[in-house]
């Protein structure tokens, strides 16, 4: 629930003191039995509670989507869904969108409104990352993120991404998502000044771990300005980004563009 705007509303009649206390009621949280939603979420951190699918059956993805809803929430993501979850959720509500490559779940009933400063740059080193990097995407862009892409720019052949300068150079933030030995983050690390967040992915032969080479050689990383999110974690890593991105925004003198 919007607090802030259930305020407005009352301020200016659109909703009723008496309308306003029922609604006050839900607060803090909801308790379903299998889930407590917490409605102060966005009040407390700027996002609201987003669904972890992995591990819930599909009538507990379905009651905790429509809680949200019927509780003043516009907009709800899940992650880590299945198709299977995505159709019982779109009879419910058509409107719902469902990428079958991020995994994701929107149900969107107004667009977002743009609270970042400047561009998310998801920048990939091969196509078997885009899954990864496409959670980030819809996340970053969910939270309100304009969200640029650069796709298969990885070490193994480097002047594609040099090719690209500008664009790096023009982001405010900069994901990079790499498997293998995951060496492009440290690249990208030395060319720009922009915080990089770094996402090891699962992608590799035998000795990569399962991503754990990656994840490791990113850790390891001797480029200033690199941090690093678990393995696979697109979500993890557009949350970070989207509150750099949303800091910068609040910070900038009033006025500037």
């Amino acid at each position: 629930m919007d607090v802030r705007k259930l305020l407005e509303d009352v301020k200016t009649g659109a909703v009723t003191v008496d309308d306003a206390a029922g609604k006050l009621k839900t607060m803090p949280f909801d308790d379903l039995g299998y889930a407590v939603i917490d409605h102060h979420r966005r009040l407390r951190n700027g996002c609201p509670e987003v669904i972890y699918c992995a591990g819930k059956t599909i009538a507990q993805v379905e009651g905790i989507v429509k809680n949200m809803l019927e509780t003043g929430q516009s907009n709800v993501l899940a992650t880590r869904a299945t198709e299977e979850m995505a159709q019982a959720v779109s009879r419910l509500y058509p409107e719902t969108e469902w990428n079958p490559s991020a995994r994701t779940i929107v149900v969107r009933r107004q667009l977002a409104e743009i609270s970042g400063s400047g561009t998310i740059l998801v920048v990939t080193a091969g196509t078997s990352d885009l899954p990864v990097a496409d959670e980030a995407v819809v996340t970053a862009e969910f939270l309100g993120n304009k969200v640029a892409r650069l796709s298969d720019v990885g070490v193994a052949g480097l002047h594609r991404l040099l090719a690209r300068l500008d664009v790096i150079t023009s982001a405010n933030v900069i994901i990079v998502i790499a498997g293998m030995e995951g060496a492009l983050a440290s690249v990208v690390g030395g060319l720009t000044d922009r915080p990089v967040i770094a996402v090891p992915t699962s992608v590799g032969y035998g000795a990569s771990f399962g991503g754990v080479s990656a994840l490791l050689a990113m850790l390891n990383s001797c480029a200033n300005g690199v941090s690093v999110v678990n393995i696979d974690n697109g979500f993890g890593a557009a949350y970070i980004a989207s509150s750099i991105n949303r800091i910068k925004q609040e910070n900038k003198p009033s006025g500037e563009e």
